[in-house]
């Protein structure tokens, strides 16, 4: 579905109903996958904008996302902090989808950290691993571009040559190190959902050169990258992929395994989040 005519006057409408209520403009937005909503926590003076009461955003059907946006400070730097996401699986069109990612754009975020439960289909991996995503398979059989295009926000054509930025992935690398957790790099492949994948098709995705797999992130990564925003993506690998084990798979295991590891999720974003506030501010002044 192409989005309609005045897709761009929604996008304006919902950026300056955010803008309102904020003081400042943020510079980084996060957006935080099933259980990870305890990031936000972390901002100092925080506003937060249920979902709801910003026109034209989508609201998330899934548990596990709380549907809000708090914006606040890390350090000296605004940031909006995205507590749940919406997906393609829900019966959204790509352009809704990608709304929000286009309206923290719009408020002048430069920066977007990705965050995602997905399955391990590197079977170097284990449940509670995580992942930094250095590329990704956008195999969910459409792109949020499409349609006409939004000169304001970026070109008709870009490139996607570095969809993760690289010096955002050495600095994950660099606190991950520092708290002693094991960090992968891998390619996320995206797929539609909401069903999880059949063996065949995890052995497919494997010789595609994909290391886990999930039903997100990859519109929002594209959005970003036709924005000209900088991207981090960091997945929590919460199963074996199927095939990889005899149990069967199910979205409470996802939530499980999610929560066992929250808190350093939650430490490593921090950190990061952090570091990617300071290289903003330093490249602002």
């Amino acid at each position: 579905m192409i989005p309609p005519d005045d897709h761009g006057a929604r996008l304006a409408a919902a950026a300056e109903a955010v803008a309102r209520r904020m003081d400042t403009k943020p510079l980084i937005g996060v957006v935080l996958g099933s259980g990870l909503g305890a990031v936000a926590d972390s901002l100092e003076d925080p506003t937060t904008i249920p979902y709801s009461e910003i026109p034209g955003w989508p609201t998330s059907t899934v548990a596990g996302h709380a549907g809000q946006l708090v914006v606040g400070r890390i350090g000296t730097v605004s940031a909006a902090v995205m507590q749940g996401r919406v997906h393609l699986y829900e019966g959204y069109a790509p352009w809704q989808v990608v709304f929000p990612t286009r309206v923290l754009s719009l408020l002048g975020c430069r920066s977007l950290v990705l965050t995602n439960a997905a399955g391990a289909v590197n079977q170097a991996y284990r449940p509670a691993d995580l992942m930094l995503i250095n590329d990704h398979l956008n195999l969910q059989g459409s792109n949020p571009c499409t349609g006409a295009n939004l000169e304001h926000l970026g070109e008709r054509f870009f490139d996607m040559t570095e969809p993760y930025d690289r010096r955002y992935r050495e600095l994950a690398l660099a606190a991950a190190a520092r708290r002693g957790l094991t960090l992968h790099e891998g390619v996320y492949a995206g797929l539609l959902g909401p069903s999880f994948e059949t063996p065949a098709e995890i052995r497919m995705l494997s010789g595609f050169g994909a290391d886990a797999v999930g039903m997100s992130t990859v519109p929002e990564a594209i959005a970003a990258g036709h924005a000209g925003m900088r991207v981090a993506g960091i997945s929590c690998i919460t199963n074996m992929a199927a095939g990889l084990s005899e149990a069967p798979l199910n979205h409470e295991e996802v939530m499980e395994v999610g929560a066992q590891v929250r808190d350093s999720v939650v430490g490593l974003l921090q950190d990061l989040l952090a570091t990617i506030a300071e290289e903003n501010l330093n490249d602002a002044s």
